[in-house]
């Protein structure tokens, strides 16, 4: 058995897939109207879809994951996210943890977690 993708859940599958492409250069592989397949095995769920599945609602912010990049040039990341995104709403801004590694943590346009750091 091995994990085939991560989905999150999103309100605007268009602007997610926009967003997506623009910070993280992720590209659509499939596109099954409400789902769809990104690089890197990402996949974007409309909202509605996930809820009429799930039969319940759907609680953004909920801060138990996290999506996890790896960039070596995080300044030029932030300089990039802050210049096309910048009503982000940040976990905390860019930093550096006592082992040395540089992070910034953030939601997306519907509030999943997303955390980009230096490579270890």
């Amino acid at each position: 058995m091995k994990l085939r993708n991560v989905l999150i859940v999103v309100n605007d599958i268009e602007k997610s897939k926009k967003y997506y492409h623009d910070l993280f250069g992720l590209d659509m592989l499939l596109d099954n109207d409400g789902n769809m397949i990104l690089t890197e095995g990402l996949v974007l769920q409309d909202k509605k879809i996930w809820q009429d599945f799930i039969g319940q609602d759907i609680t953004y912010k909920h801060n138990s994951c996290e999506l996890y990049f790896e960039e070596k040039d995080i300044e030029g990341f932030v300089e990039k996210l802050e210049k096309l995104y910048p009503e982000t709403v940040y976990v905390n801004k860019l930093m550096t943890h006592s082992w040395g590694q540089r992070v910034v943590r953030f939601y997306d346009l519907d509030g999943n977690l997303i955390e980009v750091g230096t490579p270890m």
